[in-house]
Protein backbone atom coordinates (compact mmCIF):
# COMPACT_ATOMS: atom_id res chain seq x y z
CA UNK A 1 0.00 0.00 0.00
CA UNK A 2 1.19 3.52 -0.77
CA UNK A 3 0.50 6.56 1.34
CA UNK A 4 -1.00 9.81 0.13
CA UNK A 5 2.02 11.93 -0.67
CA UNK A 6 1.81 15.67 -1.09
CA UNK A 7 5.29 16.08 -2.54
CA UNK A 8 5.91 13.06 -4.74
CA UNK A 9 3.01 12.33 -7.10
CA UNK A 10 3.09 8.62 -6.20
CA UNK A 11 -0.02 6.72 -7.32
CA UNK A 12 -3.06 6.37 -5.10
CA UNK A 13 -4.14 3.69 -2.71
CA UNK A 14 -6.32 1.11 -4.40
CA UNK A 15 -8.70 -0.43 -1.89
CA UNK A 16 -12.02 -2.22 -1.77
CA UNK A 17 -14.24 0.34 -0.06
CA UNK A 18 -17.21 -0.57 2.09
CA UNK A 19 -20.53 1.04 1.21
CA UNK A 20 -21.39 3.90 3.50
CA UNK A 21 -24.66 5.36 4.74
CA UNK A 22 -25.55 8.58 2.94
CA UNK A 23 -25.32 11.84 4.86
CA UNK A 24 -28.78 12.91 3.67
CA UNK A 25 -31.60 11.31 5.59
CA UNK A 26 -35.04 10.40 4.22
CA UNK A 27 -38.00 8.25 5.03
CA UNK A 28 -36.16 5.07 4.07
CA UNK A 29 -33.90 5.44 7.12
CA UNK A 30 -36.80 4.96 9.55
CA UNK A 31 -35.49 7.87 11.61
CA UNK A 32 -38.09 10.01 13.36
CA UNK A 33 -36.52 13.42 12.74
CA UNK A 34 -38.75 15.00 15.37
CA UNK A 35 -36.83 13.03 18.00
CA UNK A 36 -33.35 13.86 16.77
CA UNK A 37 -31.47 16.23 19.08
CA UNK A 38 -29.26 18.55 17.04
CA UNK A 39 -26.50 20.68 18.53
CA UNK A 40 -25.21 23.81 16.77
CA UNK A 41 -21.60 23.90 15.61
CA UNK A 42 -19.63 27.04 16.45
CA UNK A 43 -19.39 29.04 13.18
CA UNK A 44 -15.76 29.76 14.12
CA UNK A 45 -15.12 26.07 13.54
CA UNK A 46 -16.90 25.67 10.20
CA UNK A 47 -15.55 26.40 6.72
CA UNK A 48 -17.63 26.95 3.60
CA UNK A 49 -16.02 25.78 0.35
CA UNK A 50 -17.66 27.04 -2.84
CA UNK A 51 -16.48 24.87 -5.73
CA UNK A 52 -17.16 24.63 -9.44
CA UNK A 53 -19.48 21.70 -8.61
CA UNK A 54 -21.31 23.30 -5.68
CA UNK A 55 -20.90 24.09 -2.00
CA UNK A 56 -19.24 21.92 0.65
CA UNK A 57 -19.55 22.81 4.34
CA UNK A 58 -17.01 21.25 6.69
CA UNK A 59 -17.13 21.26 10.50
CA UNK A 60 -13.71 21.45 12.19
CA UNK A 61 -12.69 19.51 15.28
CA UNK A 62 -10.14 21.52 17.31
CA UNK A 63 -10.50 19.08 20.23
CA UNK A 64 -8.67 16.35 18.33
CA UNK A 65 -6.40 18.26 15.92
CA UNK A 66 -6.01 21.82 17.25
CA UNK A 67 -2.92 22.73 15.24
CA UNK A 68 -4.33 21.46 11.96
CA UNK A 69 -7.62 23.24 12.54
CA UNK A 70 -5.76 26.47 13.27
CA UNK A 71 -3.68 26.02 10.09
CA UNK A 72 -6.76 25.46 7.93
CA UNK A 73 -8.46 28.56 9.34
CA UNK A 74 -5.31 30.66 8.98
CA UNK A 75 -4.93 29.74 5.31
CA UNK A 76 -8.64 30.20 4.65
CA UNK A 77 -8.51 33.70 6.11
CA UNK A 78 -5.46 34.52 4.00
CA UNK A 79 -7.44 33.58 0.88
CA UNK A 80 -4.81 30.91 0.21
CA UNK A 81 -7.32 28.31 -0.98
CA UNK A 82 -9.31 30.56 -3.30
CA UNK A 83 -8.95 29.32 -6.88
CA UNK A 84 -6.95 26.22 -5.91
CA UNK A 85 -7.79 23.07 -7.91
CA UNK A 86 -8.58 19.52 -6.88
CA UNK A 87 -5.43 18.08 -8.42
CA UNK A 88 -5.85 14.43 -7.47
CA UNK A 89 -9.27 12.79 -7.24
CA UNK A 90 -9.88 9.05 -6.97
CA UNK A 91 -13.37 7.60 -7.28
CA UNK A 92 -14.48 5.86 -4.09
CA UNK A 93 -11.47 7.19 -2.22
CA UNK A 94 -10.83 10.92 -1.87
CA UNK A 95 -10.55 14.44 -3.36
CA UNK A 96 -7.15 16.07 -2.74
CA UNK A 97 -6.55 19.81 -2.96
CA UNK A 98 -4.69 22.66 -1.25
CA UNK A 99 -1.67 22.94 -3.55
CA UNK A 100 -1.52 26.37 -5.22
CA UNK A 101 0.71 24.96 -7.97
CA UNK A 102 -1.83 22.26 -8.84
CA UNK A 103 0.97 19.72 -9.20
CA UNK A 104 0.78 17.91 -5.88
CA UNK A 105 4.24 19.16 -4.89
CA UNK A 106 3.42 22.58 -3.46
CA UNK A 107 2.33 24.05 -0.16
CA UNK A 108 2.21 27.26 1.84
CA UNK A 109 5.09 29.31 3.21
CA UNK A 110 4.13 28.31 6.74
CA UNK A 111 6.15 25.61 8.53
CA UNK A 112 5.06 21.98 8.35
CA UNK A 113 2.93 20.67 11.20
CA UNK A 114 3.56 18.01 13.80
CA UNK A 115 1.31 15.01 13.28
CA UNK A 116 -1.96 14.83 15.18
CA UNK A 117 -2.86 11.29 14.17
CA UNK A 118 -4.22 10.40 17.62
CA UNK A 119 -5.64 12.19 20.63
CA UNK A 120 -6.03 11.40 24.32
CA UNK A 121 -9.31 10.93 26.15
CA UNK A 122 -10.08 10.56 29.83
CA UNK A 123 -13.15 9.57 31.79
CA UNK A 124 -14.60 13.06 31.33
CA UNK A 125 -13.96 13.25 27.59
CA UNK A 126 -17.10 13.40 25.41
CA UNK A 127 -16.56 9.95 23.92
CA UNK A 128 -19.69 7.88 23.39
CA UNK A 129 -18.75 4.20 23.34
CA UNK A 130 -20.79 2.02 21.00
CA UNK A 131 -19.10 -1.39 21.12
CA UNK A 132 -15.82 -3.05 21.98
CA UNK A 133 -14.67 -5.28 19.13
CA UNK A 134 -11.29 -7.01 18.83
CA UNK A 135 -9.96 -5.12 21.84
CA UNK A 136 -10.91 -1.68 20.54
CA UNK A 137 -13.77 0.61 21.47
CA UNK A 138 -15.75 2.01 18.56
CA UNK A 139 -17.68 5.17 19.25
CA UNK A 140 -18.05 8.87 18.62
CA UNK A 141 -16.18 11.98 19.64
CA UNK A 142 -18.73 14.67 18.93
CA UNK A 143 -19.69 14.39 15.26
CA UNK A 144 -16.68 12.21 14.37
CA UNK A 145 -16.66 8.40 14.47
CA UNK A 146 -13.60 7.37 16.48
CA UNK A 147 -11.73 4.32 17.72
CA UNK A 148 -10.14 4.10 21.15
CA UNK A 149 -8.51 1.85 23.67
CA UNK A 150 -11.36 0.27 25.66
CA UNK A 151 -12.91 2.36 28.41
CA UNK A 152 -12.31 -0.54 30.82
CA UNK A 153 -8.63 0.43 30.82
CA UNK A 154 -9.37 3.82 32.39
CA UNK A 155 -9.23 2.29 35.85
CA UNK A 156 -5.94 0.53 35.11
CA UNK A 157 -3.80 3.06 33.23
CA UNK A 158 -2.12 5.39 35.73
CA UNK A 159 -2.36 8.45 33.50
CA UNK A 160 -6.11 8.03 33.21
CA UNK A 161 -5.78 8.79 29.51
CA UNK A 162 -6.54 6.48 26.61
CA UNK A 163 -5.33 6.81 23.03
CA UNK A 164 -7.95 7.35 20.34
CA UNK A 165 -8.14 8.35 16.69
CA UNK A 166 -10.83 9.63 14.34
CA UNK A 167 -11.86 7.26 11.58
CA UNK A 168 -11.51 7.99 7.86
CA UNK A 169 -15.17 7.60 6.93
CA UNK A 170 -17.07 9.03 3.98
CA UNK A 171 -16.98 12.80 4.40
CA UNK A 172 -13.96 12.91 6.70
CA UNK A 173 -11.58 15.86 6.18
CA UNK A 174 -7.92 14.99 6.72
CA UNK A 175 -4.47 16.47 6.07
CA UNK A 176 -2.26 15.20 3.26
CA UNK A 177 1.45 14.72 3.90
CA UNK A 178 4.69 13.29 2.51
CA UNK A 179 6.53 10.27 3.95
CA UNK A 180 7.54 12.27 7.01
CA UNK A 181 4.65 12.09 9.51
CA UNK A 182 5.31 15.73 10.43
CA UNK A 183 5.00 17.11 6.90
CA UNK A 184 1.37 18.27 6.75
CA UNK A 185 1.25 21.84 5.46
CA UNK A 186 -1.65 23.07 3.32
CA UNK A 187 -2.88 20.15 1.24
CA UNK A 188 -5.89 18.20 2.47
CA UNK A 189 -8.36 15.63 1.24
CA UNK A 190 -12.07 14.91 1.61
CA UNK A 191 -13.06 11.26 1.77
CA UNK A 192 -15.41 9.83 -0.88
CA UNK A 193 -15.56 6.47 0.93
CA UNK A 194 -14.33 4.74 4.07
CA UNK A 195 -10.63 3.82 4.11
CA UNK A 196 -9.54 2.27 7.44
CA UNK A 197 -5.94 1.93 6.19
CA UNK A 198 -5.53 5.69 6.72
CA UNK A 199 -6.61 5.63 10.36
CA UNK A 200 -3.99 6.90 12.84
CA UNK A 201 -1.68 7.66 9.90
CA UNK A 202 -3.16 11.00 8.81
CA UNK A 203 -4.45 13.93 10.85
CA UNK A 204 -8.23 14.15 10.73
CA UNK A 205 -9.45 17.69 11.32
CA UNK A 206 -13.14 17.69 10.38
CA UNK A 207 -16.19 16.23 8.72
CA UNK A 208 -18.40 17.33 5.84
CA UNK A 209 -21.79 18.34 7.22
CA UNK A 210 -23.28 19.37 3.87
CA UNK A 211 -22.23 18.67 0.29
CA UNK A 212 -21.00 15.07 0.33
CA UNK A 213 -22.77 14.81 -3.04
CA UNK A 214 -20.52 17.62 -4.25
CA UNK A 215 -17.45 15.83 -2.92
CA UNK A 216 -18.45 12.82 -5.02
CA UNK A 217 -19.13 14.99 -8.09
CA UNK A 218 -15.62 16.53 -8.25
CA UNK A 219 -13.90 15.53 -11.49
CA UNK A 220 -11.73 12.42 -11.21
CA UNK A 221 -8.12 12.05 -12.35
CA UNK A 222 -4.45 11.53 -11.45
CA UNK A 223 -3.69 14.21 -12.45
CA UNK A 224 -7.05 15.74 -13.30
CA UNK A 225 -7.45 17.22 -16.77
CA UNK A 226 -9.32 20.54 -16.58
CA UNK A 227 -9.87 20.06 -12.82
CA UNK A 228 -12.60 21.41 -10.62
CA UNK A 229 -11.48 24.01 -8.12
CA UNK A 230 -12.33 25.77 -4.90
CA UNK A 231 -13.66 29.12 -6.04
CA UNK A 232 -13.81 30.66 -2.58
CA UNK A 233 -13.27 29.30 0.94
CA UNK A 234 -14.47 31.13 4.05
CA UNK A 235 -14.73 30.59 7.78
CA UNK A 236 -18.47 30.60 8.48
CA UNK A 237 -18.06 33.14 11.29
CA UNK A 238 -16.59 35.61 8.78
CA UNK A 239 -19.60 35.52 6.46
CA UNK A 240 -21.65 38.61 7.28
CA UNK A 241 -24.76 37.67 5.32
CA UNK A 242 -27.64 37.34 7.79
CA UNK A 243 -28.81 34.32 5.76
CA UNK A 244 -25.51 32.49 6.10
CA UNK A 245 -25.92 28.75 6.74
CA UNK A 246 -25.90 27.23 10.20
CA UNK A 247 -24.29 23.85 10.86
CA UNK A 248 -25.56 21.19 13.26
CA UNK A 249 -24.72 17.67 14.40
CA UNK A 250 -26.78 15.08 16.24
CA UNK A 251 -25.89 14.80 19.92
CA UNK A 252 -24.48 11.26 20.32
CA UNK A 253 -25.34 11.49 24.04
CA UNK A 254 -29.04 11.96 23.30
CA UNK A 255 -31.44 9.20 24.24
CA UNK A 256 -32.78 8.81 20.71
CA UNK A 257 -29.31 8.38 19.20
CA UNK A 258 -28.36 5.84 21.89
CA UNK A 259 -31.57 3.89 21.27
CA UNK A 260 -30.85 3.65 17.56
CA UNK A 261 -27.21 2.86 18.27
CA UNK A 262 -28.07 0.01 20.64
CA UNK A 263 -30.38 -1.51 18.03
CA UNK A 264 -27.66 -1.23 15.39
CA UNK A 265 -25.02 -2.84 17.62
CA UNK A 266 -27.39 -5.66 18.52
CA UNK A 267 -28.24 -6.27 14.87
CA UNK A 268 -24.67 -6.16 13.57
CA UNK A 269 -22.73 -7.73 16.45
CA UNK A 270 -19.01 -7.94 15.72
CA UNK A 271 -19.60 -6.58 12.22
CA UNK A 272 -20.75 -3.23 13.64
CA UNK A 273 -19.03 -0.31 11.89
CA UNK A 274 -19.24 3.22 13.31
CA UNK A 275 -18.54 4.65 9.86
CA UNK A 276 -21.80 3.11 8.70
CA UNK A 277 -23.74 4.44 11.68
CA UNK A 278 -22.89 8.07 12.43
CA UNK A 279 -24.50 11.02 14.20
CA UNK A 280 -26.55 12.96 11.67
CA UNK A 281 -25.18 16.26 10.38
CA UNK A 282 -26.80 19.10 8.48
CA UNK A 283 -26.52 22.71 7.42
CA UNK A 284 -29.48 25.00 6.83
Amino acid sequence: MKNILIKTGIAAISLMLAGQAAFAQDATTNIDMSKVVFKPIDPENVIVIDTTKGQIIVALSPDIAPNHVERIKTLVRQGFYDGVVFHRVIDGFMDQTGDPTGTGTGGSQLPDLKAEFTFSRGKDSPFVEAATINGRSLGYFGFLPATSQPSALLSIIKSGQLTAFANHCEGTASMARAMDPDSGNSQFFLMRGETPALNAKYSVWGRVVSGVDVVKAIKIGEPVVDPDKMIKVQVLADIKDKNRPKAFYEDPNSNYFKQRLAAEVTAKGDSFNNCSFEPLVKAQ
